[in-house]
């Protein structure tokens, strides 16, 4: 009886182990995005729009683009990174196989990035590129060196057109030799 209850407690604490993450982060996140100026709209490739600074709830598996836009202003797309973060090995290690499988297949594990987003666009007719600052308004990189970083990886979920990454394209198939009809045997005379 000792060894019922024992492998019992056991099953159960592997249960309840299990998605770990997916019960403390949960499958979403709530994506923070300002622009320098603010009143920006920005618009997600799932379709939800928001005008900054604002707050959306995301899916942490999803990789996504944020095309912001505002009167006067160069228009910009950010490309958003879904990441494996830190609690991946942490519930393997806690929850085991079955918390490392659960967590992983719904991306509660994940976080996209940049996080916070917040850009510093550039003013029609302005030179220079937008920018992505940190959360204390300091400059990470340009949005173009942070889109090159991430285009190729990004690409694999949003597609090619959709990351601003140029489809290769199409090699053209040989063009077919035109059949001519059988041409009688030279005679010899």
């Amino acid at each position: 009886m000792h060894k019922f209850k024992l492998a019992a407690l056991a099953a159960l604490s592997s249960v309840a182990l299990s998605g770990c993450a997916t019960v403390i982060n949960g499958t979403s996140q709530d994506y923070k995005v300002k622009t320098d100026p603010s009143g920006a709209t920005v618009k997600f490739t799932n379709g939800s729009t928001c005008v900054s600074p604002c707050e959306i709830s995301l899916k942490r598996r999803h990789d996504t683009r944020a095309d912001i836009t505002r009167e006067g202003y160069k228009p910009v797309y950010v490309l958003v990174q879904s990441k494996t973060g830190g609690a991946a090995a942490g519930n393997i290690l806690l929850g085991g196989l079955v918390g490392g499988v659960v967590d992983g297949s719904n991306g509660s594990t994940n976080f996209l990035s940049p996080t916070p987003l917040s850009v510093k666009l550039v003013p029609n007719g302005a030179e220079g590129e937008a920018q992505l600052l940190d959360k204390k308004d300091k400059v990470i990189s340009t949005v173009q060196a942070h889109n090159d970083k991430v285009r190729d990886d990004v690409a694999k979920t949003i597609g090619v057109e959709a990351a601003g990454k140029i489809a290769p394209t199409p090699v053209a198939a040989p063009a077919a030799e035109a059949t001519a009809a059988p041409q009688p045997a030279p005679s010899m005379q």
